[in-house]
Formats: C-alpha cells, structure tokens, sequence
C-alpha cells in the first residue's frame, strides 16, 4: 500500500493557493519556508524524487509567490528540479506524493497540470527565452502583467540563455530574470561563467560601491530631475567600469545582486520594488543547493535527486542494498572508454554538464586531461568534438538521447558533411521512467538514421556495449553513433579482450516457425524472456539481434523474410521513421512480401512511470510481446496460412 503525503505544518496545511500565502505577515513568512522545507524533505525521505534544488529556492518560492500576482503574472522557471515548493504552494500538496509515479504529479512544470505552470520545462536554459516572448506577447496586447524567469547558473551555461538575454536587451522588455547561484547544475558548475559569478559574489569593492552608489543616489534624488539623471549615468559608469556585473549590463540588463537568496522578507521587498523598474532587470541571488538538510548541503551532487526512502535526519538509505549490485549501461561505458583511451592516445570523452550521470566522472579523475565537460551547451560540445576530430583525435560524445536532440543541427552540419569519425554515446536511450516525456529518448534512431554516412547502432548487452565502442574506436568512415538505455546491464561476466562488429551485420540468437522476432537494442532481452515463456506452451519463435538500425543487415533480413511466415520489428524507440521503418523500406525495395508487425513507441507522448510500467503501457514489455506472437500463431492457424503475402498494419 502507498505510503500518503506527510502532514504539512500549521500555516503551509492552510495554504492551497498563492491567495492563501498572501494573507500571512511578512514574519510568517520565515515560518511558511521552515515548514515548506521540512515538507518537501518528508515528502521526497519518503517517495523520492529531484531534491537539492528545490531546497536552494525555499524563500525565493515564497517570496514570488507572495508579492506576484500568480497566475496572472507569469513564472517561468527553469529546467523544473526547483520547482517542488512552486507546485506545493500552487495546489498540489495533497497530491504531491504521486510526483514522478505513474499517472500521478509531474517532476517538472507542466502546463496541462496547472495554470500555475506557465510553461514546460525539463531541459535546460530556456527559461529567459520563453519569458521574453511571455512579455512580447503581453506588450501586443496591451496587457499589464508581470513575467519572470527563474534560471539556476548552471542553466546560464548554455548559450540559448544569452540569445535571449542578447534579444531581450535589445526590445527591452520589461522582463524579471532571476539568477539562482548555487555554484552547480547537477555537477559542479564548469566554466568562466562560474568564475566570473565567484568574482561578484565575494567582491567586496563591489558589494561597498553599490551601497555607496545607492546611497549617494538617495541624496541626489532632492536635487531635481537633472541631477537624478546625472547620478543615474555616474551610477551605471561607476558599476560598468568597476564590478564584475558589466556583462549583464552590457546586454542591456539593469543588474542587482548580489543578495542572500535565503532572506525571504528582504527578497519579497527586493521582486515588488523591482515590480516598478522597466525593462529588462536582472536580480542576482546566492544560495545553497540542498539548504536546510546537512547531507544534501554536503554532498550536492548525490543529493540532486533522491530515487529511493532515506533516514530524512541522517540521510541514510532505508532500502537494503543487494550485496554485490549489477552495473549500469553508464559504468559499463565509462570503464570501457578508459580501457580503450589507455590503448589508444587519439581518444578523448567529451559531455555537456553530465560527468556523473554519462559515467564520464570517472574518467575525468583518471584522465583528467582526456576528458571534458563544457557546460550545458549540447550544440558546443558536438562541435568541440568535431573540431577534434579534425586534429587527429578520436572523440566518444557522452550525450543522453534527449539532450542531443539540441545539437542536431552540429550533429549534421558539423560533423556528418564532414564526414568526421565522432562517436555518439547516447545514454538514457528509450522510455527512462520518472522524468517522463522531457527526457524520453524516443527520437535518436529516427534523426540519426536520416543522415548520410552515419552508423546507427545498439547493443543487447553489456557485452556488445563494449564491442560497439571498440569498433568505432577504429572506425574512419564518418560519425558512429550507439544508443543504450538507463538502468542496470544483463549482469554478465565480461571478457578480457574486445570484438569487432561490422556495421551492417546482426545474428540470428534463436530459430523457430512461423513468426519471427528482429529486435534493436537491450529490449532483445524482453523478447528472449517473452519467448522462453512461449516455448512451455510449445510455440517457437525465431529471433535475430540486428544490432544495427544502419547499415541494415541485409541478408539477415531477407533470410528471416523468406524462412517465417510473419515478421514483427521492435525497438524501445519511435516507431514512425525507426528502426522497423528502415526493415519495411529495404523490404519494399527488395520486394520482400512476408507480414511485417512493428512494435515500438506509438506517435503519442508517453508520460512518466517506471520503465516497465511505460513498457506495459505501450505493449512492449515481455508479456505483450508473447501475447502479440501468440496471436500472430493462432491468426495463422486459424487461416491455414491465408495471411501470409499481406501487409500488416504498426501495433
């Protein structure tokens, strides 16, 4: 039975609304946030979820809340791992202990949720963008309403953040960005933007000469309206010439900062006063990832998120650990990348902000100087990659699925006309579970697979993981891309040495009648367990691995073609221009008759759930695949083989 929400605190259990919160004094207000916190950390001690980040924002969630008008005035928040206390405060406490489960609460802000979820986040550094087009839209029509974004610093290492930042100076849209300096994104920040936000939050010079230049405003502002313009002009020169805020304000930002982001009261004064200052405006605050929770202050990256109870004093685990746990696809990668490095001087790992979560961390601290991390910035690290593979290096592109969708464009432009032998690792391949439809990587085998001189590829196991990243280790012929899920591997026994996989070549694992199974990727093994189960029932199916979306193995298809009466394709990926789409074309082409079933993601979002709960969902776990061969079995029966020589329609 599920566990239920936690008891609020006195005045938070009052709170179903921002209308609520505003009825407090500005004193209660410290109260809401102590119990807001203490809320949040029952909640996910309990259920799981992201953590750290929504701790940092505690005061800052409460300060908006009270002085804006929500949802009338618009939010925008980035990425989403900060916006617990957001959907807490907005009506979803009472439901707040399905976020992340199947059919329950979303992890991040989702506009078909709440009206209070101005827009839908999941990645990074879009905050700023989607706001100032809040705001364009607001100016058209006249409306009088304020539009904020909430960007961590992390998130300002992506370049899409300065675009908009570049735009918004230019219209000078009257536009709230509040940065939230934390010092990290998941990982420690990286970068000269983490240097320079360092250099204005313990500039002393910088911090005296505010005060004095506000101060000296004070007085200047009796003077008359000349000399309120002359000590605004001497105020801006001073501040642009002396402190490390001249890059906002060389983009056209008004910057103010740095202030405690953990002083609610002063926050809520500092967001209404700024209420009346137009144009583009941007508040700087410094505050602690995991705030409030000892361990998660100490240890920030492994208290971004939660999956599992925890002691919410001590913060240790409540879940018995198996003694000797099965690797993940993402340890599997990061030891076999180093492996190879060691044998190969070319090789070089490259992640955008993703060092522990790619498994690239460990090579970073092996390797210090043969592994990179750029920041959040998909398009730069793409480049970066192609730029040295130009030179003679031989780069592994850490990258989830989802996130390379931001760097297509340099995927193709970059890298594939040039032909440049970049390898693409692709983690968090297919549906990953709780972070639902931001983060599902669905999309990867149908956008790579249009691209000329591309190598498409996914492994089954463990094993041919390590075999694939030897083969494009050595491959020249253009970029090799090889997707694989999350989670943990088959639990294999690896071997010693390494072998190669031609593009272009699969194998045929099991033989059978009738129907046959063409498998891509690590749901191979759902199809093994489906069939094992069938032959009690004495059906036996046939299964081929194909290893490779493209180059097709030709010849394995035609041979399953021509020795079955039925084909079924699967994939835990995007059906429409998929791996079972590139099956039918060759088909077509080579005039191939025989039934083709495809199984895979249907053209639909898919929200969030376990992987297997999402895998039944959408009928691709082990028990609809032997349903689905079953059925097949006894259509055929059934017709004495009438079926055969005709088309059959995706399931």
């Amino acid at each position: 039975m599920e566990s239920p929400n936690p008891t609020p605190g006195a005045l938070l259990a009052g709170i179903k609304s921002p209308a609520d919160l505003k009825k407090l004094t500005h004193d209660q207000l410290v109260d809401v946030c102590f119990e807001l916190r203490d809320y949040i950390i029952d909640t996910v001690s309990v259920h799981g979820g992201h953590f750290g980040a929504s701790l940092g924002v505690v005061e800052l969630t409460v300060a908006l809340h009270y002085v804006l008008n929500t949802p009338d005035d618009l939010l925008v928040w980035d990425v989403g791992h900060q916006a617990y206390g957001h959907k807490m405060l907005t009506g979803r406490m009472e439901n707040f202990h399905t976020n992340r489960k199947y059919g329950g609460v979303s992890g991040f802000p989702k506009r078909s949720e709440s009206p209070y979820d101005t827009f839908g986040v999941g990645h990074s550094s879009t905050s700023i963008s989607a706001a100032l087009g809040m705001a364009a839209a607001r100016d058209l029509s006249k409306e009088k309403k304020s539009v904020v974004a909430v960007i961590g610093d992390g998130s300002m290492t992506g370049g899409m953040a300065f675009e908009a930042m570049n735009n918004a100076g230019a219209l000078k849209s009257d536009v709230l960005v509040i940065l939230n300096d934390n010092n990290m994104s998941i990982d420690p920040n990286v970068g000269a933007l983490k240097e320079y936000l360092a250099d204005i939050t313990t500039s002393t010079t910088f911090n005296k000469l505010r005060d004095d230049v506000y101060e000296m405003l004070g007085h200047f502002s009796k003077a008359g309206e000349k000399m309120r313009k002359v000590a605004s002009k001497l105020e801006g020169a001073m501040l642009t010439a002396l402190t490390p805020g001249a890059l906002f304000r060389a983009l056209g930002f008004k910057y103010y900062g740095p202030v405690d982001g953990h002083n609610v009261k002063a926050l809520a004064r500092q967001i209404k006063d700024l209420q009346q200052v137009a144009g583009p405006k941007l508040l700087h605050i410094v505050t602690v990832k995991g705030k409030g929770f000892a361990p998660a202050e100490k240890d920030q990256v492994k208290w971004h998120a939660s999956g599992s109870p925890f002691d919410k004093i001590t913060g240790k685990s409540l879940v018995v650990k198996k003694p000797a746990s099965i690797p993940k696809y993402q340890d599997i990668f990061a030891d076999t990348l180093i492996d190879l490095a060691k044998k190969d001087d070319r090789i070089v790992g490259i992640t955008p902000a993703m060092p522990s979560g790619t498994g690239l961390l460990k090579m970073m601290q092996e390797m210090p100087d043969r592994a990179f991390d750029v920041g959040i910035a998909e398009q730069h690290a793409v480049t970066f990659a192609a730029g040295m593979a130009t030179q003679g290096k031989k780069p592994f592109a850490a990258i989830y699925s989802t996130f390379l969708q931001r760097g297509y464009d340099q995927v193709v432009h970059d890298v594939a006309i040039q032909k440049l032998p970049v390898v693409f690792c692709m983690d968090r391949a297919g549906l990953v579970g709780a972070d639902g439809p931001t983060h599902h990587g669905l999309y990867d085998t149908s956008f790579m697979r249009c691209i000329p001189h591309m190598v498409v590829s996914a492994p089954m196991n463990e094993i041919e993981l390590r075999n694939l990243m030897y083969t494009a280790s050595l491959h020249e012929e253009g970029p090799f891309s090889i997707r694989y899920p999350r989670g943990e591997t088959c639990g294999y026994d690896l071997p010693d040495d390494y072998t190669l996989m031609p593009p272009g070549k699969g194998n045929y694992l099991r033989e059978g009648e009738t129907v046959a199974v063409l498998s891509f990727g690590t749901i191979g093994n759902y199809v093994t367990e489906a069939l094992d189960n069938l032959e009690k029932e004495g059906i036996h199916a046939g299964h081929f691995n194909m290893i490779f979306a493209k180059p097709l193995d030709e010849e394995l298809i035609k041979q399953a073609a021509q020795s079955y009466d039925h084909l079924i394709t699967i994939e835990d990926g995007a059906i429409m221009g998929g791996f079972g789409s590139a099956v039918l074309e060759y088909m077509a082409e080579a005039q191939l008759h025989t039934p083709v079933a495809l199984m895979g993601v249907p053209d639909r979002l898919v929200e969030h759930g376990s992987q297997m709960e999402l895998h039944r969902e959408i009928g691709i776990d082990p028990v609809s695949i032997a349903n689905r061969i079953r059925s097949l079995f006894n259509q055929y029966r059934a017709t004495d083989g009438e079926l055969a020589g005709k088309w059959s329609r995706p399931v």
